[in-house]
């Protein structure tokens, strides 16, 4: 059953906390870099991928913090799988990073970060920063 590894990768971002925030919570804002759409009920998140759907559980969120969600066809295995975007002020120098943990197969784990680069290159794009 716990065939997938956890990893985490740190993205530098120049953006304030807030506007990093709306583009990653709510389903407009995750439309522009996320996914082609993305659509909520309640709880319950699609995102949508070239016509093809995944769906979601919001598994919780803090304002200005941070958002966790658990892919549907992980959703029997509890708390073992999820993916949550959090934000990270440096208390010193105020940098703002976006750091994402995921799961992956073990052999899918490069694959797995290929993907979130991409969408944090788009991020980056949308909002402005370099």
């Amino acid at each position: 059953m716990e065939d997938k590894v956890k990893f985490e990768i740190e993205f530098p971002i120049q953006a304030s906390p807030s506007l990093l925030y709306q583009y990653m919570s709510s389903p407009s804002g995750m439309s522009e870099w996320f996914a082609d759409n993305v659509n909520s009920r309640g709880e319950y998140y699609t995102f949508i991928w070239n016509g093809s759907e995944e769906k979601a559980k919001l598994l919780g969120k803090k304002s200005g913090e941070r958002i966790k969600f658990r892919w549907m066809e992980d959703v029997d295995n509890d708390d073992l799988f999820y993916f949550e975007l959090r934000i990270v002020v440096d208390e010193i120098t105020k940098d703002v990073s976006l750091i994402v943990t995921d799961f992956a197969e073990e052999d899918e784990v490069d694959e797995g970060k290929m993907f979130w680069e991409n969408q944090i290159a788009e991020l980056k794009h949308v909002i402005g920063s370099t």
